[in-house]
Order: structure tokens, then C-alpha cells, then sequence
């Protein structure tokens, strides 16, 4: 199996170094996860050796509904990822690639299993904006917005830098953010891997089986 096993404390160190600035280009261009990678390592998945606690969100889903990350996931796999709808490259390729490992699963192993995309984009990415990108890639996942500044906050608790949408050089409106998904276990609840842009297809094919199962992948 792709696992490599790090410190959270310094994949929390390293997240607050680089951010990646979806299809802007440049040096900002590289994602926070491989900062945080070993040199000389080929790894998709990062197995935590100090779990992260799961954050105590409640935001708004796709119908306008109040969604209390910590209540609707307990007990159940979850991968929580953090972008944005206007992203042209990295969110939707992530999302995709989740969504067809996804659909690899038995029914019943994808009925347990929950996926949380929160917007780093919240002005943009208003609740009808979400179901309706989403609905393009897997109806199931649960999207999520509401105030930029308590998504920041979120996302900081899961070592994940996230900046407000702002111009580029080019006058294209953008959002820095992490790139990381991270796992849930379903028997403790806390986030035990943490997957950078790189991983794949059949990376999440391989390792969800054991995800949804809370074992190490």
C-alpha cells in the first residue's frame, strides 16, 4: 500500500507555508501537502501518527439547511475536502476522482461513506451554486458554505491554509487554499490520513475499502 506515516504537528507547521491558487500558475502553484512530504517518497496516502479532531463546523448545505459536520458524520467514513467551484483544475479533479473510486465500492460501502466538499469561496458559492456543481459529479456529496471567516478557522484546526478570493495578476478572481482530503474514521472520528492533489483514482480505489472500515490504508 502508498502510505507514509508523519506528525501532525508538522503537517500543521507546513500548511501555513504555501497555498495553491487554483490554475493561477507561478510559484504559489504548489500544494500544501507536498511541503509536508518526505524527500524521496511516492506516497498517496499520509497516515497521521496524532489524529486530527474533527472541526466543529456548522455551516449551510446545498438546500439551505444548517449541516453540523461533527452530528451528520459521527460514526460514518467521511473525506472532508476544502475548494472552490470556479477552481478549473485541482477541486474538480479531486472531487472526480473520489466520485469514481466512489462508485468502485458495494452499495452499501457507498451509502456508509460521506464526502464534504466546504467552499473556500463563500460569496460565489452560494448553496444552489454547490448542489448545482456537485450534482455534475456526485449528487451524494454534501456541500457546504456560509462565513468565510468561520470556514478559515475550520480549515486551520486540519493544518489547512485557506486565504479570501481575491484578483490575480491577470484580473481572474481566485482562491488560495490546501489542497489536502482528509480521512475520518468512522470508529473514533478523527482524521487519521490525509491525501495531497496527487493522489488518484486508483489510490482512493484501493484505500477506501479499508477508510470506510477505519483501518489504516
Amino acid at each position: 500500500m502508498r502510505t507514509k506515516t508523519f506528525a501532525a504537528a508538522a503537517l500543521l507547521a507546513a500548511a501555513s507555508l504555501t497555498l495553491t491558487a487554483c490554475g493561477s500558475g507561478g510559484d504559489s502553484d504548489k500544494p500544501v501537502s507536498v511541503v509536508s512530504e518526505a524527500p524521496g517518497t511516492d506516497k498517496a496516502a499520509t497516515v497521521l501518527d496524532k489524529p486530527f479532531e474533527k472541526p466543529d463546523l456548522v455551516l449551510t448545505d446545498t438546500q439551505g439547511k444548517k449541516y453540523d459536520l461533527r452530528k451528520e458524520t459521527a460514526g460514518k467514513p467521511t473525506l472532508v475536502y476544502f475548494g472552490y467551484t470556479h477552481c478549473p483544475d485541482v477541486c474538480p479533479l479531486t472531487m472526480n476522482n473520489i466520485a469514481v473510486a466512489k462508485k468502485q465500492l458495494p452499495k452499501a460501502e457507498q451509502d456508509e461513506l460521506r464526502v464534504v466538499f466546504v467552499t473556500t469561496d463563500p460569496e460565489r458559492d452560494t448553496s444552489a451554486e454547490l448542489g448545482k456543481w456537485l450534482k455534475g459529479i456526485d449528487s451524494t456529496f454534501v456541500g457546504l458554505t456560509g462565513d468565510f471567516a468561520t470556514i478559515q478557522a475550520g480549515a486551520r484546526t486540519l493544518g489547512i491554509s485557506i486565504e479570501p478570493t481575491k484578483k490575480d495578476k491577470n484580473g481572474k478572481l481566485v482562491s488560495e487554499h490546501g489542497t489536502q482530503v482528509i480521512a475520518f474514521s468512522p470508529k473514533t472520528d478523527a482524521g487519521y490520513v490525509l491525501y495531497g492533489e496527487d493522489a488518484t483514482v486508483d489510490d482512493y480505489t484501493k484505500d477506501l475499502p479499508e477508510i470506510i472500515k477505519g483501518e489504516n490504508p
